[in-house]
């Protein structure tokens, strides 16, 4: 995968039950199963976004900038995929409503109109994920975390 390129992405974490501050959006409950955000990486250093995510998970080195990194930061949840496709078009909110369903809401999307870019799952949901891009017309690869 070149990260240099622009593209659309999801990462899919594995969690226990907890309860997460954050930031100013207040507490959240999330329970165990799996939970994917959708994010895009449309900006200068392409996917070079996703690297961050998968370093921050691993690592755990930097202060929180976006929700996601809340989860990244957290020890009730560990990332176990990321899926991320090249593409200049906007899908990030497409692909959040392809997902749709349980979600926590207001997460990660206070640049746009959606509900959410996390949703929950009870199961391993990676082959409605790599669904859903293909669906968009997009050619997942996925990065096991």
């Amino acid at each position: 995968m070149d990260f240099s390129e622009k593209g659309v992405y999801c990462l899919v974490f594995e969690s226990k039950d907890c309860i997460i501050e954050v930031g100013k959006k207040g507490n959240f409950s999330f329970s165990e199963g799996f939970h994917i955000y959708t994010g895009s990486a449309l900006g200068p250093g392409g996917m070079k976004r996703v690297k961050r995510h998968i370093d921050l998970s691993s690592k755990k080195d930097k202060d929180p900038r976006w929700h996601v990194d809340y989860l990244h930061l957290n020890s009730s949840f560990k990332l176990a995929w990321a899926v991320c496709a090249r593409t200049s078009s906007r899908l990030e909110c497409e692909l959040a409503r392809r997902l749709g369903g349980d979600s926590a809401k207001g997460f990660g999307c206070t640049d746009c109109s959606c509900r959410s870019h996390l949703f929950y799952r009870e199961k391993n949901p990676l082959s409605e994920v790599m669904g859903a891009f293909e669906a968009l017309g997009l050619l997942p690869v996925l990065l096991e975390c």
